[in-house]
């Protein structure tokens, strides 16, 4: 009798309910996969982690609260044996990178075809690295790494943190603006001066590339780089 090979063990962490329903739908086709559980949010994902130990984490970047680098940051923080395969619905080379850095064993945008997910969980599973279309081995990983390291360290906040090319004081300014505060409503909950917002403000229209507050917002809600609370959802739905 020839022994089945086992099963790798995946688990699913997505925020939004039918994109996660269909990646299990899907990984539930292959005989190669096992689904092990599913998440809503980073905390219960990184907790599933814990618990579960899978093989595989298949986990959005842009999630509320733990963000999917910060999970991949802990995962390999704390040594563990899952490997994290991160998603994203804005691809672009700096996310990989930065994904990377975090210690994904995977990047992928979100219309990735089915097969190729698959193959990607497969390669990660033998060990080898995927960013975007390439398979790398750990060395051609550090060596792609390296060559990448000069152009782009200076765009990089701390590693696990959603990538963005501000300052933390520039996307505290700029999450303020995302709640509607004005200059001396931002000046007096930063504790800094008027003026020094507005300075801020130029700053993150330039590195944008816009021309106003409101253009800032949504390049930065497109990005995934910050995220309208409930009470803004709702008003802008009326």
């Amino acid at each position: 009798m020839v022994k089945r090979k086992k099963l790798i063990s995946v688990l699913i962490v997505d925020d939004h309910p039918l994109f996660r329903q269909g990646v299990i739908d899907v990984l539930s086709m292959s005989d190669l996969i096992q689904i092990v559980g599913e998440a809503s949010n980073g905390e219960d994902g990184l907790s599933l982690i814990h618990s579960v130990c899978p093989e595989v984490a298949i986990v959005d970047i842009n999630l509320p609260g733990i963000n999917g680098q910060q999970i991949a940051r802990q995962v390999t923080h704390e040594k563990l044996s899952t490997k994290t395969i991160l998603l994203t619905a804005f691809d672009d080379k700096e996310q990989m990178l930065h994904s990377a850095w975090a210690g994904a064993s995977g990047y992928c945008s979100k219309d990735i075809e089915p097969a190729k997910l698959i193959q990607t969980i497969v390669e990660i599973d033998h060990g080898n690295y995927v960013m975007g279309d390439q398979v790398l081995t750990k060395l051609e990983l550090i060596k792609w790494l390296d060559q990448q390291m000069g152009e782009a360290r200076h765009l990089y906040s701390e590693p696990g943190s959603p990538f963005h090319p501000l300052s933390l004081r520039e996307m505290e300014v700029l999450t303020s603006v995302v709640e509607g505060r004005s200059n001396k409503e931002i000046a007096g909950c930063l504790g800094i001066s008027q003026q020094t917002v507005k300075n801020h403000i130029t700053a993150i229209l330039r590195k944008f590339g816009v021309e106003d507050r409101t253009q800032a917002v949504v390049y930065a809600l497109k990005k995934g780089w910050v995220q309208l609370n409930d009470e803004k959802k709702s008003e802008i739905q009326e």
